[in-house]
């Protein structure tokens, strides 16, 4: 009683109503759209679609600055500190200015070992080494031997290291890239060690002389 009784009705003709604007692409002759009382399309074939570039997606350009920097990221294995991370959480040449640590600081002659001072006493060895181990290419046997960290724990010479790298190259881009860097809310300071070599071979020379 609710609901009408549906009363059985022969075979519906389904009608699709479709707009009769056909993108121009799609048509090779419009003028011929009537044939013998009936509408009639011709499409065009596949390849003249394609010569149009119709449907066609191509890639957004990526800028030149972003692929330099991920490739300059993708150099360095994922175990060891990230350019951004170091940038991100180093000193600027304000900011050191207000620590005394930083109070006439000079980096010392260029040499491939790294003196580093001002450490908290929670760091160790191997945070040292992730941040340090950039600079070192571990496929290399030669660059691993020469990778050396002495941090000291104990004594007069507690919240210093001792870092040797491969050459005095690496040497003086980790200095550039990690002095003033906060490991442990403290700010690393970070020098070329020194060495007591070229005053020997000074001597040595003047002896020879």
């Amino acid at each position: 009683d609710v609901f009408e009784q549906l009363q059985h009705v022969g075979h519906k003709k389904i009608e699709f109503h479709i707009s009769t604007e056909i993108p121009a692409v799609l048509q090779i002759n419009p003028e011929k759209e009537e044939k013998n009382g009936k509408r009639v399309y011709l499409y065009a074939t596949t390849e003249e679609i394609n010569n149009t570039g119709f449907g066609r997606i191509f890639p957004a350009p990526s800028s030149n600055d972003k692929m330099e920097t991920e490739e300059e990221d993708d150099e360095i294995p994922s175990e060891f500190i990230s350019r951004k991370d170091l940038e991100k959480n180093r000193l600027s040449r304000e900011e050191m200015e207000k620590y005394s640590v930083f109070k006439n600081y000079e980096p010392g002659d260029p040499n491939c070992r790294i003196y580093v001072k001002n450490l908290a006493k929670q760091v160790q060895e191997k945070d040292l080494k992730f941040i340090f181990g950039r600079y070192v290419d571990f496929q290399s046997e030669v660059e691993r031997n020469m990778f050396d960290i002495r941090l000291m724990k104990e004594g007069r010479m507690k919240g210093q290291a001792f870092i040797g790298l491969p050459n005095e190259k690496a040497a003086a881009k980790a200095l550039k890239e990690v002095n003033g860097y906060v490991l442990f809310e403290k700010p690393m300071v970070v020098q070329f060690a020194r060495s007591a070599r070229p005053k020997q071979d000074a001597n040595e020379g003047k002896r020879k002389k």
